[in-house]
Order: structure tokens, then sequence, then C-alpha cells
């Protein structure tokens, strides 16, 4: 009875409460107070003020006692645009006053968040448009401080209040659709959908229904929390017979077997031989994502050849594919990144182009040693990236108009940082390791590379290409290069689909790895990376360290000769030689006989190299090895506190709900947010678990962080021996779950509300970006930069507290 009440209370107060689209004209501009990027230390004065309660905006005057800028009046165009220079790195500050208490959803562009009356909501970095953010006015004076793009960019914003929106709507402007293909025998497609949740209940028990012809399916949705937008997972139906043209699916939202609301999506058909978007369930969140391909064109052909190619910034995956002529060889795949721009292929994207790969290798049946990889633009550094990242996987990699590292070309989120003149910059730097190709040079030799560039390109200079020409000069035995003359960014599909890239490709093979005896393998963290033919990294010295090895191996004399760095175990699997084979091992001056018995052969270094056993999986492997970001890999969860004071308690949900905004935005993400009450480490044991709040007020916290050494409670932070106090206190930190190896928990959160609220940043979504184990930071960090950051750095391989970290003393 009560979820019938419910139902009947959300139709009556879309009525109640309906009203035009507001526009806001006029607003005032911060200058320049803040500065985010790809890194966990930034800095904003305005937001300072904001958790001070000191921020009072005003034409003329000061915006915060810490930045030099004053408020000054701005005005839309007719366009409803906000622009102005005086709003890159700074804040539009806008008020609407409402006659009564009631919803609506916030619609903004151009933006990077907004604080709605004190809580911090996703922005639209996209300029989508579609952006959606429900939320509670109250009578009387409304506050949006919206934050706007980083410095040099003419920041142009838009933002308006819509109250046409039902409690729950339906939403199909960010759907993520299937093709229907004709001869595709299956019965049902997987397709992402958004549902705004405008009231101020968690929606439970809902189902949409999907309809198209006479076939009809319907799917259980997600939970989904209060005044948020979730996109989720629902089947649609195939129609029998499809033939090219479009189908329009019916969707019917409901609770309770009653309608809560109806809407329609267009689903592309086509022919077998033409190019097509195909979803899945990504293993990283349970959403759904979609990957485009252009299809062999020669369908016949056993163990065809596998292309991936990763695309630039602002393109989809589905313009990426139809970009090539279909080869004869085999099918182009084209992952998505999980957006557009989503992580520039790195932390997420990387993961996306990983499961893509694996679900094009199961689909297609290629032959391992003809994969290739390219990619344009952004692409052109995923394919440096991915290059670079996973040595053995190609036969040959082809960037195209690329850039080698976003710490020297950055795009949207900034520069990562090379900064190492600190204790704590080293550290933070440190974090950002997978991200520089140039220090996993060697890898390259793995396979061919194929570089080319247009020399009249404006948006990648052509200097990228002759930097990493002249850096595989000096080591490389096998790659090609060619500037375009008067080639742009983007002259023609020739761009991505150049013959001579397909060329070269074929005369390329991934040898196996029986013939490979020779191996130069660069690592920056082992649940990244970890194998290369028959060598496996199993631990590191130092998280985040580059590891190294260099092995040469003579089958006729049976022996391993090599050298190591910022490594603790290995595995060499030893197949190629024969069963009571004697081989002789020599690793950094170690000497080790093995006698070739079937299994891997494992070697651990204590002060010298001997046999051993794998790590434990307690401990940090190639399952698990720290940095922040981790948590976030596998189907988390993010669980907010309702244990402290309300304040605190609101802070845990909206930023809880904050960060569900940006993974969906960001990253075509899809998460659960629950309270520490309904949590259960049982239900979830094989989900990453983020906390919001600390172990005072968190009862999950309390459970999941028994055995952590860094403990944060109310007014405290305890690290070993050493003690923080006070209210001001933020944390970010990662350790292991207990119940299994492999998923891992993360607090974010503070010693009171202060604290909490300077861990409202979460740049750590942005690619590329540099998370250590943990971190521990004042408020003042936000004004005062490193002298407001108490402890950084990372955990023991046992995650232990060891030396390897700064604290203030």
């Amino acid at each position: 009875m009560k979820k019938i009440l419910f139902v009947f209370a959300v139709l009556c107060s879309s009525v109640l409460l309906a009203q035009d689209v507001f526009y806001f004209t006029s607003g005032l501009a911060s200058g320049k107070t803040h500065q985010y990027g790809r890194e966990a230390m930034y800095s904003d004065a305005l937001a300072y003020s904001l958790y001070k309660g000191e921020s009072k905006p005003q034409e003329g005057l000061p915006v915060s006692s810490g930045a030099n800028t004053n408020w000054t009046s701005i005005k839309a165009d007719s366009a409803h645009n906000f622009r102005s220079q005086a709003l890159a790195n700074g804040y539009l500050y806008l008020q609407y006053n409402a006659v009564k208490a009631g919803t609506a959803v916030f619609i903004g562009t151009g933006h990077s968040m907004v604080f709605i009356n004190g809580a911090p909501h996703a922005g639209d970095m996209y300029r989508y448009g579609w952006m959606y953010i429900p939320v509670q006015l109250k009578k009387g004076i409304n506050e949006f401080y919206i934050r706007t793009a980083g410095a040099g960019r003419f920041a142009s914003v838009k933002a308006m209040l819509d109250f046409s929106f039902k409690p729950l709507q339906l939403s199909t402007k960010d759907a993520t659709l299937p093709f229907f293909i004709e001869g595709e025998n299956v019965s049902k497609k997987w397709a992402g959908l958004v549902v705004v949740n405008s009231s101020k209940n968690n929606t439970t028990g809902m189902r949409i229904t999907a309809a198209v012809d006479d076939q009809k399916i319907e799917t259980n949705i997600a939970n989904i929390a209060p005044q948020i937008s979730r996109k989720v997972a629902v089947e649609i139906p195939v129609p029998k017979n499809t033939t090219k043209g479009s189908y329009r699916v019916s969707l019917t939202l409901m609770a309770n077997n009653q309608i809560i609301d109806t809407t329609s999506v267009v689903v592309t058909a086509v022919k077998s031989n033409e190019h097509a978007s195909h979803t899945f369930i990504s293993n990283i969140d349970g959403s759904v994502q979609y990957y485009a391909v252009a299809p062999q064109a020669n369908v016949n052909k056993n163990n065809p050849s596998l292309f991936l190619s990763v695309h630039g910034a602002e393109v989809e995956a589905i313009s990426q594919a139809r970009a090539y002529k279909p080869k004869t060889e085999g099918p182009i795949v084209a992952p998505t990144n999980r957006r557009p721009r989503g992580f520039n292929w790195e932390d997420w994207g990387r993961l996306d182009a990983l499961e893509v790969f694996e679900i094009a290798k199961k689909t297609y049946q290629p032959n391992p040693q003809n994969i290739y990889l390219t990619g344009h633009s952004m692409g052109g550094h995923g394919t440096w990236y991915l290059g670079a990242t996973y040595p053995g996987n190609w036969a040959a990699i082809a960037p195209s108009a690329g850039y080698p590292t976003l710490a020297a070309y950055g795009s949207h989120d900034g520069l990562v940082p090379n900064d190492t003149s600190t204790a704590v910059k080293k550290i933070l730097t440190r974090a950002s390791t997978p991200s520089n190709v140039l220090g996993m040079v060697n890898n390259y030799k793995a396979s061919g590379v194929y570089i080319f560039h247009g020399d009249a390109d404006e948006t990648v200079s052509v200097n990228y290409a002759r930097q990493m020409k002249k850096v595989l000069a000096e080591f490389h035995p096998d790659f090609s290069y060619y500037e375009y003359p008067g080639g742009s960014h983007w002259f023609s599909d020739e761009s991505v689909d150049w013959a001579p890239i397909f060329d070269y490709f074929k005369r390329h093979t991934i040898p196996v790895s029986s013939k490979v005896n020779v191996i130069d393998y660069t690592l920056p963290s082992t649940a990244i990376t970890n194998t290369y033919h028959w060598l496996q990294v199993l631990q590191q010295t130092k998280s985040f360290d580059y590891s190294r090895v260099q092995l040469t191996r003579n089958m006729k004399t049976k022996n391993i000769t090599g050298t190591t760095t910022n490594i603790n175990a290995v595995a060499i699997d030893t197949k190629d030689f024969a069963v009571g084979d004697t081989v002789s091992i020599v690793l950094d001056g170690s000497s080790i006989t093995h006698i070739v018995n079937g299994t891997a052969l494992v070697l651990e270094k204590n002060t010298t190299w001997g046999k051993g056993t794998s790590p434990l999986l307690t401990n940090k492997g190639i399952q698990r090895n720290g940095g922040l970001k981790e948590a976030f890999n596998h189907n988390m969860v993010f669980v907010y506190a309702t244990h402290g004071t309300e304040a605190e308690n609101n802070w845990a949900l909206q930023k809880a709900k904050y960060d569900a905004e940006t993974w969906y935005y960001r990253g075509n993400g899809s998460v659960s947010i629950i309270s520490d009450k309904d949590f259960t480490a049982a239900a979830y044991q094989n989900q990453g678990v983020i906390l919001y709040g600390n172990e005072t007020t968190n009862t999950a916290a309390a459970a999941l962080l028994s055995n952590c050494p860094i403990k944060v409670t109310s007014g405290k932070i305890v690290m070993g021996s050493t003690v923080f106090e006070g209210q001001d206190l933020g944390a970010y930190f990662i350790y292991p779950a207990q119940n299994n190896g492999i998923t891992s928990v993360a607090l974010i959160g503070g010693t009171g509300v202060q604290g909490m609220q300077a861990a409202d940043a979460n740049q750590y979504f942005s690619g590329g970006s540099g998370f250590p184990d943990f971190m521990v930071f004042s408020l003042d960090m936000l004004i005062k930069g490193e002298d407001g950051i108490k402890a950084v750095g990372y955990f023991n391989n046992d995650w232990s507290l060891g030396k390897d970290f700064y604290i203030k003393k």
C-alpha cells in the first residue's frame, strides 16, 4: 500500500509544481580563483570561503580573503549564454528567488561543477545540455556557484531551471543504443537509459518494458537514490526478420503495476556488412557501454586480423568506425573510452579498451599473431599509451596526429604535473607514473611503429610526432614515419584510413613466445600491466616507481640471465623447455638452478633472488597494487554515513551523489548509492566499496577498516604514532577488502564538516590524474597548497605503514 501511495503523491506533485523553464540572465563573475587538474592537490579560494561560511558575493567586493579578484556583474546574451574571460578559472554566481519550496531540474552547460545551496553537483563539461540535476529549492534565495573551465579559455556558460520534469521521468537524450543487424540470431540486446528521479524518495521495485513490433521484454532496473539522474541497463527486444531501416522501441517505466512514464527511442538497423554499434554490460560498473565495428570485407576468411582503433576527443566510436572502409584482412573495432572525451584512454578508458579487446577476440577469433592498434588525436595518445602499457599485445601500432603524454599536451583537464621539486610533489607525480609513456619507451620494441601526422596540424603539433621519431630512432629497429604534406588535424578519412598504415600492418606479426628470447619490459604498476610473453612481474618493491626486467634466454644452453629494477617477485613460464630440463638462471648476480616440471617458476627477492611462492592475495600484486583510483575498478558501491551530525550526514549523501553524477556523466557510468545502515559486507563482497564520512559517522567504515593503519574519526586522524587533530582535516585512502584478493575499500571524508568539504573535489575521475594510496590534508590546502598537506604516500606491500610517505612534522 505504501508504494501505491508513493506513486500517487509523485504524480500529484508534478502538477502542483509545474512551471515554465527559467533561464538565468544576470549574475556575478569571480575572476580566477581556482586551479584543478590531474592530481590530488588543488586550490580554490572561493570554495574555501564558501566552506568557512564567509562567501557573500557582491559586485565590487573581493571574492574572498584568499583571492586577488573582485566580483563583477555579468549578463547573459540573447542565447542565454554567459560569456567572459572573467569566468576562466573562476565562478559564476547566480541567485533564484523561489516563492515557495519545491523541486526543479538544474541544467547547465560548459561548467566543471556547481554548488547549489552549498551542495556540490556535477557539471556539463561536454556541453551536451543533458546533465540533469534534480534539486530541492527552498523558499526565498537559492544560491548557485558555477565553477567554470580552465584559464586561457573564453568561458561560456548557460544555466536554467526546468520545472516541467515529472518526479520520475525517462530521458532518451543520452541513450546508449545498439544497432539491429539483418540476419543476427539474437532475441534481445542491452540499452542504457537515463531515469531522472526528482522526488525525495529512493526508488525500489521499478521496471521498464520495451516493445518493438510484436516483441516485448521487461527489465527490473537498479534502485535510484533521491533527486539524482541515473543511467540504467534495460533489455530491448530484437524484431523478428530484421530489415535495414529504423525501428521505434516504445518504453514504459512502471512501479507497482502503475505506469509512471512512457517514451520511445529509435534503433538503427543495418545489413550485416555495414558499420554497426554493439552494446555490452561492463564489468567495471555494470553499466551499458558500446563499441563500433567496421566489419571485415571478406567474412569467409578464417583467423582474420583484428584492428583496434581508438578515437579522438569528441568523436563517437561509431564515427571512428565509419571513417574506415571495410578491410579484407579483418574487422576494425572501435571502443568508446566510455565517452567521446571520457578518460583520455587512461584509467577507465584503458579498461574500456581492454574490455572491448577481449570481446572482439572472443567474437571474431582472430589470428593471435595479427592484432594491431591505431588511433587518431586523443586516440593517437591512446595508441602511444596502450602500445607502451601492453607490449606483446600488438604486432604493430600506428598513432595518427597523436601526442605521447598528458604531461606535455594535457587537454580538457589540464596537464599531468611533472614537478618533483619537493617531497610532496615527488609522491604526487609518482602516482601519475602510469600516464608517462616516455618512461616505458623500451616497450615499443615489442611491435612495429608507424607514426603518421599532418605537417600543418594546428590542433596537435607535428612536433609531437617528430619528438617520438627522435626517441625511437635511438633504439627501435623497425619503425616508419610519414608527415602528410599540408595535412591539417583532420584532412579526410585518410587521417585514419591511410593505406600505407595497413600495408605496414601486413608486414608485421606478433612473435610466438617460444621465439622470444630477449625481454626488455618496463611497467608502472603490476595491477595495470604485468605480463610480457613468458615473464610475469608479480610484485614491485615500491608501488608506482617504474619496474624493469631485462632478460636473455638461450634455449640451446638452457640458461636465462638478466637484471631487474624495483621488483620483488616474478614468475617465469618454462613451458618452452622440456620437462626434466635443468635451466640455469642468473638474476641480478644471483644464481638459481631449476628443473623444469611443467609449472611456472616463481622467484622472490629478499637480499638476493631465490625460488619462492607467489605473493599472498592479501598483499599488493597483480590484482591490487594501490592508488586510490583502483577502488573504483570493480562494480563499486557508494556508501554514505548516517551516524554523524545532521551536517555530516548531509555532506556524506551529497558527496556520494556528486561522485555518482560525475561518474555517470564523465564516463557513461552507473553506480548504486546506499546508506551505511543498508550495507552488509556479504551482499557486496565482490564489489569495490567507496565510503563517505569517517569511522565515527559511517558504521560500514568502522567495520571494513578495522585493520587499517590509518584511522579517521571525528576530530582526529591517527597514522601509526602520529596524531592529527581538528575538525578541518580531510582524507582519501584505499585499503584492501579483507574477504577477497581483488576488490578494495576507499574512504573519502574527514574529521568534521570542513575537513569533509575539503575532500569535495573529485579530480580522481580525471584521466591520468595521480592519486597515491593515501592523503591527509587540511582545509587550508585550498589556499596554501602543499603547506596544507599533512601526509601523503604509499602503504607497504602488506598494506602496513612503512617509510614510503611524507608526513608533516
